[in-house]
């Protein structure tokens, strides 16, 4: 609900903007000013910050100047008169309760219920920059980088009332206690409500040494508190980017290239477009052609009916698919590549034990390119004003990065672009600035060229055909068993790409892409000897962030091969991967819970309703959390049927149960959608799959039961949205296994006819 256009200023009242009718966003700056005299804006700055900074207020654009990140209580919060607390949060929604978390962890230390608080998520600014100077919502790390800061944030609040309460109602500050939003004083029955204090709480200096809460005395933090969005998702009213209009909006459709990397040439039936109904103008973008119209509906027709002569294909390159570039060639160079790559783990002498290893077995893995699939087609929508300035609203996961590329791309500077972030209708990496994977630049050159706003929707055609991608991957296994048949020694040789090595490389610095090997190296397992490698091989085609990343294939090879030294060695898989972790009372713990919720381990076949049936184990430890899962399998029609999944989850701590499970049962359907259904193929350079009937994905009557229970071992709070995926495709896998005999190196399991045991 980003319409919601907030100036914070110090020693000032904030402005809002309220929403149009229909939910769009104001329509002008003047309207919006005459309406502020509602909210009381709790707006102080904390120490350390000079008084020449607070005068200029808050800093607008990424490369503004502002006290430490996290740290200005008028940044974050408003204390409206009617008891409501308006949070603007870091992170931005999308499905993953964040907005609801981020409401539980300031309303405990604030003493304010989750329910009263109103969460949007925040423009650009570095004050919202509250993890090591960045900002992103993903790789599950918005509660656990955050928890410490947003409750001293509420606490800082908190204490900042109690003080203006003692100075109105001339008591001493430890007199005063506080409940759901009001300042007590119970030796004289007298009591005030936040929004009456707001206005003096705002002359006060904060308090350095604030005390936070004794996690005894939690009333929201660690309870199942109900989803704050959730009444609007379910009556229609939640405002995503594709539901956002202004007055005298056009509409936008494309036609990308078929081939990445091609342009457009000429237009065959320019002046024939132009004449049909409803169309304003027709433009050539990067790689893409575009129609404008006074509908959506209109757009796309006009758009589809475009005649078009594209450029050749190039060579395949960074972003540009060769005319002869196909899946299955790019899975033939990864393996045929000689480079010996570079160290990602190294720990023993892995050469000594493979020259006295009783018996070596290796194997191949391979998993194909996924589209993220997600409900929202993309869309954005791009006004300039009379000022020069650009809104921008759209769906993103890191609005400053979003705001410095609008910029270049408008030719302004970053303070020029007002970045607006709806809730996303799906997401898990999909939201990230990915060039040709994203439909905001042509928004932005739409509106340029036009003079008026645009509004870009992408079919669902076209997002299919430039989505980015998860990668295509491949990793070599080897293993050396000694004479009791326990694994001695570990190597696998990773080739290929992963997104952080792409877009984020020269920020980390490390030639070991750790988003192409996570779930591969640091495993828990007590192998004494282990050579991990990784070997970069570029894809041509736009790479991407996926829910739960490298893990989400990575642990599939791992696991499933780690039952492979189980059969190899004459173990049980639950057995041995007890003994390699002996040593490890968290991951054992993890593994009696699974046991204990699945009835107790046993692998099979064994005979159940309706035919046999059979289990696979396995582990993952992805984004600071602990799984283990259990599936249960039956093959029907040469097709795998999942019964029954039991995943036990251990993030260490929780804010919210009840949004910790809903996280680990969606995980669980998209780790099983992928490991049965999903790919994306090229052949002759493009993309088989344009839409959701040549790209099958999990339907209802594949979604088994899932158990899911949290262990919390007290370990540093770890992430939840994603975590809950990586041990699912394996656990099938291993059951498939163990019922059939067939072991399934390349995903997905729908490539592979089985034969029911």
């Amino acid at each position: 609900m980003d319409q919601f256009l907030t100036e914070a200023r110090a020693d000032a009242v904030t402005v809002v903007e309220p929403p149009a009718r229909d939910g769009a966003p104001g329509a002008s700056r003047r309207g919006f000013l005459a309406a502020a005299g509602s909210a009381l804006v709790l707006s102080v700055a904390l120490p350390g910050r000079s008084a020449r900074a607070q005068a200029q207020g808050p800093a607008e654009g990424a490369g503004a100047i502002a006290p430490k990140p996290g740290t200005r209580v008028a940044a974050f919060l408003e204390i409206h008169p009617d008891g409501t607390v308006k949070l603007l949060s870091p992170f931005v929604e999308g499905g993953q309760g964040i907005a609801t978390g981020m409401a539980q962890i300031v309303g405990e230390e604030l003493d304010v219920p989750p329910a009263r608080f109103v969460v949007d998520c925040a423009p650009p600014g570095p004050d919202y920059a509250v993890v090591n100077g960045l900002r992103m919502t993903g790789g599950s790390f918005s509660t656990r980088s955050s928890y410490a800061v947003m409750r001293r944030l509420g606490a800082t609040a908190r204490d900042m009332l109690i003080r203006a309460a003692a100075a109105r109602l001339k008591v001493r500050e430890s007199e005063l206690t506080t409940r759901d939003g009001t300042v007590i004083h119970a030796a004289t029955n007298r009591s005030l409500p936040y929004g009456d204090l707001a206005a003096d709480a705002l002359l006060l200096k904060p308090n350095e040494a604030v005390e936070l809460r004794d996690p005894s005395t939690f009333r929201y933090i660690r309870q199942p508190v109900p989803r704050l969005d959730v009444h609007d998702k379910a009556t229609g009213r939640a405002v995503y980017a594709i539901d956002q209009k202004l007055d005298g909006m056009l509409y936008a459709a494309v036609q990308h290239a078929p081939h990445l990397g091609t342009e457009p040439e000429a237009l065959t039936n320019e002046a024939e477009i132009r004449a049909m109904p409803g169309v304003h103008s027709v433009h050539r973008l990067p790689g893409a052609v575009a129609v404008a119209a006074d509908s959506w509906w209109r757009a796309r027709k006009a758009v589809e009916a475009l005649g078009v002569r594209w450029s050749a294909p190039k060579p395949s390159g960074l972003d540009t698919v060769a005319a002869d570039f196909s899946s299955d060639g790019m899975v033939a160079a990864l393996k045929a590549s000689t480079d010996p790559g570079l160290p990602a783990e190294a720990v023993g002498d892995t050469a000594g034990a493979f020259a006295k290893a009783a018996k070596v077995i290796e194997a191949d893995y391979e998993a194909p390119y996924l589209a993220h699939a997600q409900l929202e087609p993309p869309s954005a929508l791009a006004r300039f004003s009379e000022d020069g300035t650009l809104d921008l609203w759209l769906p993103n996961q890191m609005p400053e990065l979003f705001q410095a590329i609008a910029a270049q791309v408008a030719g302004l500077q970053p303070a020029q672009v007002r970045i607006h972030s709806p809730m996303l209708g799906g997401f898990f990496g999909r939201h990230f600035a990915y060039g040709p994977g994203n439909p905001f630049p042509q928004a932005i050159r739409l509106a340029q060229a036009t003079r008026r706003p645009v509004k870009v929707l992408w079919s669902r055609e076209e997002e299919f055909r430039s989505d980015a991608l998860r990668p295509l991957s491949y990793s070599r296994f080897r293993a050396a068993l000694d004479a009791q048949g326990r694994p001695s020694a570990i190597e696998v040789r990773t080739v290929g790409e992963g997104p952080i090595g792409r877009y984020f490389g020269a920020l980390f610095k490390n030639p070991v892409d750790s988003s192409a090997v996570e779930g591969i190296v640091e495993k828990p397992y007590a192998i004494p000897n282990r050579r991990m490698t990784f070997t970069k091989l570029a894809h041509p085609v736009t790479i991407a962030f996926w829910r739960s990343v490298g893990h989400s294939m990575n642990d599939a090879f791992y696991e499933s091969f780690l039952d492979e030294i189980a059969q190899a060695g004459g173990q049980d898989p639950f057995a041995l991967r007890q003994a390699l972790l002996k040593d490890s009372p968290r991951h054992l713990a993890l593994l009696a819970a699974v046991a204990e919720m699945s009835g107790g381990w046993r692998r099979g076949p064994y005979a159940a309703e309706g035919g046999m049936r059979a289990r696979g184990l396995a582990m993952a430890s992805p984004f600071g959390s602990e799984t283990a899962t259990i599936a249960e399998v039956s093959v029907e029609g040469g097709e795998a049927r999942v019964h029954t999944l039991w995943i036990a989850f251990d993030p260490g701590s929780v804010v919210n149960p009840a949004i910790v499970r809903a996280q680990v049962e969606s995980a669980a359907a998209l780790g099983l959608s992928s490991v049965l259904f999903e790919q994306i193929v090229y052949r002759d350079g493009v993309r088989q799959a344009q839409n959701f009937d040549t790209y099958p994905i999990l339907r209802r009557e594949h979604m088994p039961a899932v158990h899911v229970r949290i262990v919390e071992s007290g370990a540093p709070m770890g992430g939840v949205g994603e975590p809950g995926l990586p041990g699912v495709p394996p656990a099938v896998l291993n059951a498939i296994a163990a019922l059939t005999g067939q072991r399934i190196r390349a995903l997905p399991i729908a490539n592979t006819k089985l034969s029911a045991a």
